[in-house]
């Protein structure tokens, strides 16, 4: 399986590690224990003690570093031995360790060239910092199913309507759909105008009203995507505090497994605690309970495979989820090419 290795992947929400407590994630095919030392500081190395191979993460975190669970040996953030109770410590005490940044309330691990890990690459989350925590809702799922097909279902809102009648769907299939790439992303959007809301946005119009429906989804590789919603009563202008934007951040555990994170949050309704359970279980009953299901499904029947190369039928609203495809096979093409170069 080829990935792509010189980019930012999220492992955890930043509230996942408090002080001393780490975690073990796979992430393409990567074992990796991701800690948070007593000072506060978070460090990723590779989940493996190069002693007998033990898992990292079966010890136990001691000040900033951690200590095999086996035999003792210590390893701190970068990777370096620093304690050996049963001799000195030579070179090849080591443990290969990841740039690690902690943004936008969440932690990201670089898996490629070291050299190349410059976190201004990681995508503008800003949303996520500017909302109150009280109108933030951020979620973990693991999901059985290759980290593109829970691309594709987010590029394509249309499944909404089938997936989602009772929620979140029955206007996303007749609405006008535009997609394109712009710097680096895809963005696909949908404008409803004066249609009947679907239940998750009928308290933003007033009872009984019509509304013009907003939907846009920017996907940023190797699996970013924002999607951005507003409702407004038809004719009316979109304003800033009528917007919402939720994360849906799809980090790749092996060629048929997945970690999907989400983080909801809104401008209008911040102070609300009814509405956000409303939202939150809103979410988890679209993702838990149909899309998760149906994408795992598919993954049942497509096995090893890649989707495209077997052929399927492309729809009209295909066309983001093709574009983001295509796009990220160029950059994973043109990043092996570049590692045999350095080699």
């Amino acid at each position: 399986m080829k990935w792509l290795l010189n980019a930012w992947y999220q492992a955890a929400w930043s509230s996942d590690l408090g002080k001393g407590a780490g975690l073990r994630r796979t992430i393409c095919d990567e074992p990796i224990y991701v800690f948070r030392g007593v000072s506060g500081g978070v460090s990723a190395l590779r989940d493996r003690c190069p002693h007998r191979f033990a898992p990292l993460s079966a010890g136990q975190i001691v000040g900033d570093a951690v200590a095999c669970g086996y035999h003792g040996l210590s390893f701190d953030g970068a990777g370096a031995c620093v304690a050996n109770p049963h001799g000195p410590i030579v070179e090849r005490m080591r443990v290969r360790s990841y740039p690690v940044v902690e943004l936008h309330e969440a932690i990201w691990v670089w898996l490629g060239d070291g050299d190349k890990a410059d976190p201004s690459s990681i995508p503008d989350l800003s949303f996520i910092d500017d909302a109150e925590p009280a109108a933030r809702i951020s979620l973990y799922m693991p999901v059985r199913a290759h980290y593109q097909l829970l691309v594709d279902n987010i590029m394509d809102l249309s499944h909404a309507d089938y997936l989602h009648p009772s929620s979140l769907g029955g206007m996303v299939t007749q609405a006008k759909a535009t997609s394109r790439e712009e710097k680096g992303a895809v963005i696909a959007e949908w404008i409803a105008l004066d249609c009947p809301p679907p239940p998750a946005f009928r308290s933003r119009v007033p009872p009984g009203s019509n509304a013009d429906i907003w939907l846009q989804v920017i996907w940023r590789p190797p699996g970013v995507m924002v999607l951005g919603t507003a409702a407004n009563a038809p004719g009316a202008p979109r304003q800033w505090q009528d917007e919402g934007y939720t994360l849906h951040n799809v980090t790749p555990e092996t060629s048929e497994r997945s970690h999907y994170f989400v983080c909801s949050t809104r401008r209008y309704r911040q102070d609300d605690p009814a509405f956000v359970e409303m939202l939150r279980k809103t979410l988890l009953h679209a993702f838990d309970t149909e899309d998760k299901p149906m994408i795992e499904l598919q993954q049942a029947e497509i096995g090893p495979h890649d989707l495209l190369e077997l052929d399927p039928i492309l729809l009209r609203v295909d066309a983001a989820a093709v574009r983001a495809r295509r796009y990220l096979r160029k950059l994973i093409d043109e990043d092996v090419v570049s590692a045999r170069a350095v080699r």
